[in-house]
C-alpha cells in the first residue's frame, strides 16, 4: 500500500552492544553532518493509549519511578550532554532540523519543550533557517501554549487529526472531538507557526468514502500547508488487533485503502497540494518536512529519548525502550544506547532505493545495478514509472506506481 503509519516502534531490533560511553568508530565521525544533521526528540507520554497504537509510548499508569514528566526535560538534556561528548571534536556544522515526536510531546509544559530546544541550540547551534517541528494531539494545545512554543523557536507543528468522522475516531480510540484538529490548526496559524501539518489515517473499519471525503474537505478548509495520510496498519498486541481477532471489526481492505489514496490525491491536488513523498503532500517546496527528508536521503541525526534511533556516518543505534531504564542509565553517567549496527554497502544501497523511490524526485537510475535497471524498464513498461523521469535518468513513480511502490522496490533490488 502507498503509505503506512510510522513512528517510534514499540519493538526494537537486535544489534551489537553500544559502548558504555556511547563512543562511535572514527570512520563514523569523519564527516558528521556532511549531508545534513537533524535531532529527533522522543517524548513517550500519552494521556491514553489509542487502540491502533504500538509505538513506544506510556500512560501515567504504565510508568514507574524515574520517568515522570516533571524531570523528563532534564533527562533529555543529560543525553544531549552525552551526545556532545561523543561527537567531541567532530560536531555537526549546524543543526538543520529538530523534530519532537511521541507520544504526545505537548503533554510536557511548553516551557520544557523550549528548554530542550535551547539546549540543542547551545550544544551544536541551530542553523539560521532551521526547521523545528513538534507533534501534538489537538486537545493537548492551547492558544497560549502555541504562542510559547512559537516564541521559543518552533516553526512547524504536526497535529494528529486522523479523521473528521466521530465514529472513526471512536474506533481508533482518539480522545479529541471531530472538529478540534481544525481548530488547533487555526490556532497554530494565529500563533505564527510557519507551517502546519494535519495527519490523516485512512482505511479504518467502518470508515465510508463520504467520511474520508469530509476529512479531506476539513483539512483543505483548515488552510494548512502540509498533509500526511497513512493507511491503517493493524499491529499485533494492540486493542484494535484483538477486536479484529474476536470478529468485532473487519480487517482493513487493501482495495478500500487504494480507493482512499486516490481520493486523497484528487482532493489535495485540486486544492493546490503536490505529493513529494508517497504519503505526504505540501502546498509548496518550503512546506515540505525537511526533517523527514533528512531521513529519506541518508543524512545524519541524533535521536534523544527512550527507544529513539540515531544514524551517524553509517552507524545506526537505538536507545533502551523503557523510560525508567533510560533515565537510570543517564543518571549513572552511561549511554542509554541498547544496541547498534554498522550498515554494509548492500544494506545502505537497499535502504537508499527503498526510501528515495518513494520521493517525487525519484531515484537516479545509475544508482541501480544492471538487474535493477532491467527491473526499472519492466516497471516503465507496466506504467509504474514515469516516462519523462526515466528519459531524464531517474526512476519516478506514477500514480499507479505509488499504489504499488513496494512491488516496484522489489523489482529494482537484487
Amino acid at each position: 500500500m502507498p503509505g503506512t503509519l510510522v513512528a517510534m516502534p514499540g519493538v526494537l531490533p537486535e544489534g551489537e552492544t553500544v559502548p558504555v560511553d556511547g563512543s562511535l568508530p572514527a570512520t563514523a565521525l569523519s564527516a558528521v553532518g556532511a549531508r545534513g544533521f537533524g535531532v529527533y526528540v522522543h517524548v513517550p507520554f500519552c494521556a491514553s493509549r489509542c487502540g491502533y497504537c504500538d509505538f513506544n509510548t506510556y500512560t501515567a499508569a504504565e510508568l514507574g519511578g524515574g520517568a515522570d514528566r516533571e524531570s523528563y526535560a532534564d533527562t533529555v538534556l543529560a543525553e544531549l550532554a552525552l551526545a556532545a561528548r561523543v561527537l567531541g571534536d567532530t560536531p555537526p556544522p549546524r543543526v538543520d532540523t529538530v523534530f519532537v515526536g511521541g507520544g504526545t510531546p505537548t503533554l510536557l509544559p511548553a516551557d520544557d519543550l523550549a528548554r530542550i530546544l535551547d539546549g540543542i541550540d547551545r550544544t551544536w547551534g541551530l542553523a539560521a533557517d532551521a526547521e523545528v517541528t513538534t507533534e501534538a494531539n489537538p486537545e493537548s494545545v492551547t492558544p497560549q501554549s502555541l504562542r510559547t512554543l512559537r516564541a521559543a523557536g518552533y516553526t512547524r507543528i504536526s497535529l494528529g487529526m486522523q479523521s473528521a468522522a466521530p465514529g472513526v475516531l471512536a474506533i481508533l480510540d482518539r480522545r479529541h472531538s471531530a472538529g478540534r484538529a481544525v481548530g488547533a490548526a487555526l490556532e497554530a496559524r494565529d500563533a505564527g507557526f510557519d507551517h502546519v501539518n494535519l495527519d490523516l489515517i485512512y482505511g479504518t473499519p467502518g470508515e465510508s468514502a463520504a467520511d474520508f471525503a469530509a476529512s479531506l474537505d476539513q483539512v483543505v478548509a483548515a488552510g494548512v500547508d502540509h498533509v500526511s495520510a497513512y493507511a491503517l496498519i493493524v499491529e499485533d498486541g494492540t486493542r484494535l488487533a484483538a477486536r479484529m481477532r474476536r470478529g468485532e471489526l473487519p480487517y482493513p481492505s487493501d482495495d478500500v485503502a487504494a480507493d482512499r489514496y486516490l481520493a486523497a490525491e484528487a482532493a489535495l491536488g485540486a486544492a493546490g497540494f503536490s505529493w513529494y513523498e508517497v504519503s505526504n503532500w505540501a502546498r509548496s517546496e518550503a512546506a515540505r518536512c525537511r526533517h523527514n527528508l533528512l531521513y529519506w536521503t541518508g543524512a545524519d541525526w541524533w535521536g534523544l529519548g527512550p527507544g529513539a534511533h540515531s544514524h551517524v556516518g553509517g552507524v545506526r543505534w537505538w536507545n533502551v525502550k523503557h523510560p525508567t531504564a533510560y533515565a537510570k542509565r543517564l543518571a549513572a553517567g552511561e549511554s542509554p544506547g541498547l544496541a547498534r549496527e554498522v550498515l554494509t554497502a548492500g544494506e545502505a544501497h537497499m535502504e537508499d532505493v527503498m526510501l528515495r523511490l518513494r520521493l517525487a524526485s525519484g531515484l537516479p537510475l545509475d544508482a541501480l545495478d544492471p538487474a535493477g535497471r532491467a527491473g526499472a524498464e519492466r516497471a516503465l513498461a507496466d506504467g509504474l514509472l514515469d516516462p519523462a523521469g526515466h528519459a531524464a535518468g531517474r526512476a519516478v513513480l506514477t500514480l499507479r506506481g505509488r499504489l504499488l511502490a513496494d512491488a516496484v522496490v522489489r523489482d529494482l533490488l537484487p
